[in-house]
């Protein structure tokens, strides 16, 4: 009997694997459906007639319903083929893999920054050197049915159905046999035909190979992030040693960045969230019964020693960003085996000079309890990141130096008064308006009183609103909020790329004083906005990405959006690039002021009991933006902005990228005009008072003259200028 069987299936299989597949699924379902046909046709005898009366009868088919039947059954059976079983692979093919494509991050002049590679550098271990601690919180966090389902979880299945029903999207319920052929056999895909052939290869995998085979290969395969594929990479990758000295903490670690190497990686943007998932990973280890409560709590409560990283990487806090948008827009498995090539915005020689820059005037300020800085180099009219320096030092794991903090929340002190000066020239204001400079009580309803101070603790009197801004004085700032409005300095902010500020209701009077958290990009965007004459751009980090064919598949397209009168920009970028209106408060050679180029604008911020200091000042070319300041958010014990700090930095920066620009003036934009007015009023000077030049919006330009009278009331040696 062995012999026919033997030779049927031979001849099948010389035939071709799609075509025997496809006769055991066509007989599958004809078995199956004969089945239901012939209960079916059973049901139709009444139940109501006694046994003893009843005659049997010939059953007759209907030919056509037969036909019927069976063309459909021949229909479904060729889609099934078609869609799945062709060109399927042979499970045999785990154990001759193919090389995996790297993915290549370039600056925008070809220079490599890093490679994202898988087969590489992987590091093959025999099942029984793999710790059990990985075993279990593998099985526990990925496929707790392992050794009892056929390569399939039914339960999975169900669950990630819902998902996928609910929220529109193709997703989980992967065994560890899924995982496995989905990684080593097919495309990284999001389809229903992919799932259908891995469910199919995951049965197949199942009965060639013993469970404890499918898990050595799956531990074996499976990404950890950056460069480590496998679990004894990644041991070495994070740890710096071997999987078999794996503690239970490290294991949980481990095992919790197979769900998203990227979000969770301990050396990427919230290295914090690493901690989370480990911890998620030991619950649910305690929950199905690998450990117990008290040894999940102790590894919970154990202090993990991260690995130095050392790896060949240029300007790694950019590219950690690039990575995670790349993630975001073709997900975790195509950016590690996809092989896309991708140009991104940065100057390598810009970064590389910016990251010195930071490294060794952060070296010098130590003493004055400053631990840490960065910075932005941005092309403000296309909104490309041209340099992105997170931290002082990347690799300096112990002092946090992963975090990149140009994409964390900071509080930019005076440098986002911009936002509301702008406000107060929409309303109507000039720069020659003039405000009082003196002690204020603001009462705000439901709120205590609010007194703010001058960072020099003095005040100026009545000065203008040139003035006013140049030397950031926090009095006027707030005077005007009250005029303009929270809830409308919020929307403008909004409109010139500030996103962090959403509840209105949460910011008062002290938002234009840096009371409002936001990131340095979000800062540099406004000020992009303002370079660029109230014209918005895109802040952007990817030129193109490619396939490895060649494919483009993301090209960027800078449109730039205005957002604010382009006078008003004007008059922003005059006043901050006015040395004399601002010396009073920062002296005439502060680091405020770079050789040569006297167009380049530029405001100072400090937070609150000094946790912050920044500076952000633009060329026509360039935007700088610097922060410095401490990661815990502890106070720096003395800044001056304009002499230390984040100034000194910005201006060795902007001298370093404007070294080979000349100095050229900005254009004035149409409906503009420069008319005298009296520094001491703000209006036309009359005969005989003192003139100074102002720039003014044409239907905002000064009509009334000042009175000789009342500089005999107010004597010029009271009044500053």
């Amino acid at each position: 009997m062995k012999w026919p069987i033997k030779k049927v299936n031979s001849l099948f299989e010389s035939v071709g694997k799609p075509f025997y597949y496809l006769f055991f699924i066509a007989v599958a379902i004809i078995f199956f459906t004969s089945i239901l046909v012939h209960k079916f046709i059973g049901s139709l005898r009444a139940p109501i007639i006694p046994r003893f009366k009843y005659k049997k009868r010939k059953l007759k088919l209907n030919p056509q319903l037969i036909t019927s039947l069976l063309l459909l059954m021949v229909i479904a059976g060729t889609f099934f083929w078609i869609v799945v079983i062709y060109r399927l692979p042979s499970p045999k093919e785990l154990t001759q893999r193919k090389i995996e494509l790297s993915t290549k991050i370039y600056d925008r002049n070809g220079v490599l920054l890093y490679t994202i590679y898988k087969d590489h550098n992987r590091t093959l271990i025999p099942f029984e050197k793999i710790p059990q601690d990985i075993k279990n919180a593998t099985l526990a966090a990925e496929d707790s049915e392992f050794y009892s389902h056929r390569g399939f979880s039914i339960r999975g299945i169900i669950r990630s159905s819902f998902k996928n029903i609910t929220e529109d999207k193709l997703s989980g319920g992967s065994t560890i046999t899924q995982q496995l052929v989905k990684n080593a056999l097919l495309s990284p895909e999001k389809t229903v035909a992919r799932k259908l052939r891995e469910l199919v290869l995951a049965m197949q995998v199942e009965r060639i190979y013993e469970k404890d085979e499918i898990f050595e290969m799956y531990l074996n395969e499976v990404a950890f992030g950056g460069t480590a594929y496998g679990i004894q990479e990644a041991s070495r990758y994070y740890f710096g040693k071997d999987a078999i000295n794996l503690n239970l903490s490290e294991s949980a670690l481990l095992i919790g960045l197979i769900k998203s190497p990227t979000k969770f990686s301990p050396f990427g943007l919230n290295p914090e969230s690493a901690i989370y998932r480990k911890n998620e990973v030991l619950d649910l280890m305690a929950d199905r019964g690998y450990i117990t409560r008290d040894q999940a709590n102790q590894a919970r409560a154990q202090n993990i020693q991260f690995a130095q990283q050392r790896t060949e990487i240029l300007a790694p806090h950019f590219v950690m960003h690039v990575r995670q948008l790349l993630t975001n827009m073709y997900g975790e498995e195509i950016v590690s085996r996809g092989g896309l090539q991708v140009v991104t915005t940065l100057d390598y020689e810009i970064e590389k000079e910016a990251e010195r820059i930071v490294a060794e005037e952060i070296a010098k300020i130590r003493n004055l309890n400053v631990g840490n800085g960065s910075a932005l180099v941005i092309d403000p009219k296309s909104g490309e990141i041209l340099s992105m320096v997170g931290s002082k030092d990347y690799f300096n794991t112990a002092e946090d130096g992963n975090v990149n903090v140009t994409t964390r929340l900071r509080q930019p002190g005076s440098s986002i008064k911009v936002i509301n000066y702008a406000l107060s020239l929409i309303n109507g204001k000039s720069a020659s308006t003039i405000i009082d400079d003196a002690p204020t009580t603001f009462s705000v309803p439901g709120q205590p009183p609010y007194i703010p101070n001058n960072y020099d603790g003095k005040y100026r009197g009545k000065i203008s609103l040139r003035s006013a801004l140049a030397e950031s004085r926090n009095i006027p700032a707030v005077k005007l909020l009250k005029e303009n409005g929270v809830v409308n300095m919020i929307e403008l902010g909004r409109k010139m790329g500030v996103t962090s500020w959403q509840d209105p209701s949460q910011y008062g009077l002290s938002l234009t004083l840096g009371g409002g958290d936001l990131t340095l990009l979000e800062l540099a965007n406004v000020y992009a906005t303002l370079a660029n004459y109230g014209k918005r751009p895109t802040l952007s980090s990817i030129l193109k990405v490619t396939d490895h064919k060649g494919k483009v598949l993301y090209t960027n397209t800078p449109q730039p959006e205005e957002v604010l009168d382009p006078r008003i920009a004007f008059i922003i970028t005059d006043i901050l690039k006015d040395n004399a209106a601002r010396t009073p408060a920062f002296g005439a050679n502060s680091a405020l002021v770079i050789p040569n180029h006297r167009e380049v604008a530029v405001k100072t911020g400090t937070s609150n009991n000094r946790r912050d200091n920044l500076t952000v000042g633009y060329s026509q070319d360039y935007l700088v933006a610097v922060w410095v300041g401490n990661n815990d958010n502890s106070p720096m014990s003395w800044v001056a902005s304009g002499v230390t700090g984040a100034s000194p930095i910005w201006n060795k920066i902007m001298t370093n990228v404007l070294a080979e620009k000349t100095n050229h003036s900005w254009e004035v934009p149409e409906g503009m005009v420069q008319a005298p007015i009296c520094p001491y009023t703000g209006t036309l000077p009359c005969d005989g008072c003192p003139t100074k030049m102002e720039w003014f919006r044409v239907e905002n330009q000064p009509t009334k003259y000042c009175r000789m009278e009342w500089f005999n009331e107010n004597p010029r040696t009271q009044i500053p200028l």
